[in-house]
């Protein structure tokens, strides 16, 4: 059952909202009521109906999900409008999916963003003019950003269940529409809750690290240090040692022949010739050091502290299908990366613990059960993937027959590596798991051609640009020809990638999404659990909880991770493990 909120169409109002239920059979009851009522009025219809599914639909979970919270109210689904429509738009873009889809209000636009979160996503290259054309010169297009009224929302309500009817695997597309709008949820709890942040520990890291805090602009005593030092071994008395281009300049002007400032690339010429070894490190040590640092104290410094740590906890933002494959991004505060440096500062409180966990080697794991390769599936059974291979390789004979280059050669075939190591190892891989590869190929050779792949669920890729058909059209210079012959392969990688990153995105949501509702469902000594998820990143996430609740919490973790497998696939003879480390502090978990 669908109960669809938002403001009531009638003028002159206030500021009520109003709820339409709809159905299978169709449409419901309709009932208003002030907004500020709206967490009692969920609370009051979910204690109704506690073993109905209620989809609460909306135009964004990040305009009503922080009234709700703060009130205690979380309810068990919804059905996130704007996260739908950006899929259902994508995936009808793709005509080989003979979908039909034409959305009745653009949510991106016309819902106003929520205070404190930066700009909507930019409509992804071969999208942009997708509401441009259906919308132009309408009333719709012209008009400043508002919430719409419950009876619009319901109107697009039953434009994308339409659509998904028409698309080419329902009940897959049906799932992905679920998983994304319960990923809105989740963004909207971690963001609200927090993850533990211990900012004493933190201070002491930046203190030990760095020096004392400075004053103002200044820089930190030990960057200062080693920013004299930079200058002194370059002989550049006022260089800055925070512009790139500076270093270059005055690397080269000190006679290095040094073309980057990169710490891989300064590495590599440190250790060129033998001889002059150590005075280049003399040069570089410093310069690596001092960009270590610098990371430190622009990424997670004091102002960060100051930021986005209060109460001992770390309020990250996250933004959900950030990326075109629908993993997630952060709106700020460096959520989706907690560098070694500052990992010991998350740290658990008395009688509290840790409970973190990462699906091992997910990628090609998706990229087995996809495929349907029975032998890639059971190098993975029980074991290290990669090590799986590598076994097998030591069996038959093969030149992948040991770890790291099973690994080199599984990437690559991933992510579309064509040259030097992994080049040279794709036709013993393809020997080996000829289905895993070739299904990494025909996704290659539509990109190649302009096409689109979609994942299991079916997100869809963006087609390329009308000036990417332009350029592989045209009959330029040789210059042109390069270029388009470049683009043409970016494509082809991306679409290569798209179908299995994507996909793993999506086992990765399911996943986060049985763990809530177990957390939410599951009792201990008749009571709810306290346990909460507070982080996500890609494949790992992190609970936080109660002590006398890790076992439970370890145990819903790993059969969760089941539980997302055959929602997604069904039974299938592919693995997908999970590691759980129960701690008090981050830096241990790894």
């Amino acid at each position: 059952m669908y109960i669809v909120l938002g403001p009531v169409a009638t003028p002159n109002r206030g500021d009520s909202w109003e709820a339409i239920t709809l159905s299978d059979t169709g449409a419901g009851s309709r009932r208003t009521f002030p907004r500020a009522k709206l967490p009692d009025f969920i609370r009051a219809v979910e204690g109704q109906n506690p073993h109905r599914t209620i989809r609460w639909t909306w135009a964004d979970s990040r305009l009503v999900m922080p009234q709700l919270l703060t009130a205690g109210v979380s309810p068990a689904s919804c059905h996130d409008l704007r996260l739908a429509q950006r899929i259902l738009v994508t995936a009808a873009s793709n005509a080989q999916n003979a979908m039909s889809y034409t959305p009745t209000l653009d949510v991106e636009r016309l819902v106003p963003e929520p205070a404190g979160v930066m700009p909507a996503r930019q409509p992804m290259e071969g999208q942009g003019s997708l509401f441009d054309d259906e919308l132009a010169g309408s009333s719709l297009a012209r008009k400043a950003p508002q919430e719409p009224s419950a009876q619009t929302l319901a109107a697009e309500l039953t434009a994308q269940r339409a659509a998904v009817a028409t698309s080419p695997h329902p009940s897959r597309l049906a799932l992905l529409l679920a998983a994304e709008s319960q990923g809105a949820l989740i963004a909207a709890e971690m963001k609200h809750w927090g993850m533990p942040w211990n900012r004493a520990i933190h201070e002491k890291i930046l203190e030990h690290e760095l020096g004392p805090r400075p004053a103002g602009y200044d820089r930190p005593s030990k960057m200062e240090a080693l920013a004299a030092r930079i200058r002194e071994e370059l002989g550049a008395p006022h260089l800055n040692p925070d512009s790139p281009q500076d270093v270059l300049k005055a690397l080269q002007a000190a006679g290095h022949s040094v073309t980057t400032t990169r710490k891989w690339e300064l590495t590599e010429w440190a250790n060129a010739v033998p001889h002059l070894r150590e005075d280049r490190w003399q040069v570089v040590r410093p310069l690596l050091a001092y960009k270590r640092l610098a990371r430190l104290y622009t990424a997670n410094g004091w102002n960060w502290l100051d930021a986005w740590v209060s109460d001992n906890r770390f309020y990250p933002s996250y933004e959900v299908g950030s990326a075109a494959t629908g993993r997630w991004g952060g709106h700020g505060g460096g959520a989706m990366q907690i560098p070694k440096d500052v990992r010991p500062a998350v740290r658990a409180e008395e009688g509290m613990i840790l409970t973190v966990a990462d699906a091992a080697q997910i990628e090609p794991r998706i990229l087995a059960v996809m495929s349907g390769d029975r032998a890639l599936a059971l190098a993975g059974r029980g074991r290290d993937l990669y090590l799986g291979i590598a076994q097998i390789g030591e069996r038959t004979g093969s030149v992948l027959n040991d770890r790291p280059h099973a690994k080199v050669a599984l990437l690559g075939a991933m992510y579309g590596a064509t040259s030097g190591e992994a080049g040279q190892l794709m036709p013993h891989l393809k020997k080996m798991f000829p289905q895993a590869i070739a299904l990494t190929e025909r996704a290659a050779a539509l990109g190649m051609r302009g096409g689109q792949v979609s994942t299991y669920l079916g997100r869809t890729s963006p087609a390329p640009s009308a000036t990417w058909f332009q350029a592989q059209r045209s009959q330029g210079t040789a210059a042109d020809e390069r270029a388009a012959l470049s683009a043409a392969r970016a494509q082809s990688r991306f679409t290569r990638n798209f179908l299995i990153q994507g996909t793993a995105a999506e086992w990765a949501l399911i996943w986060m999404a049985q763990i809530r509702r177990r957390l939410r469902t599951e009792r201990r000594f008749g009571r709810r659990l306290q346990s909460r998820l507070v982080y996500f990143l890609h494949d790992e996430i992190m609970l936080y909880g109660p002590v006398g609740e890790a076992a439970l919490c370890t145990k819903i973790v790993r059969e969760s991770a089941q539980t997302a497998t055959e929602l997604i696939f069904g039974k299938t003879d592919v693995e997908f493990p999970v590691t759980v480390v129960t701690t008090d502090d981050y830096s241990t978990a790894k």
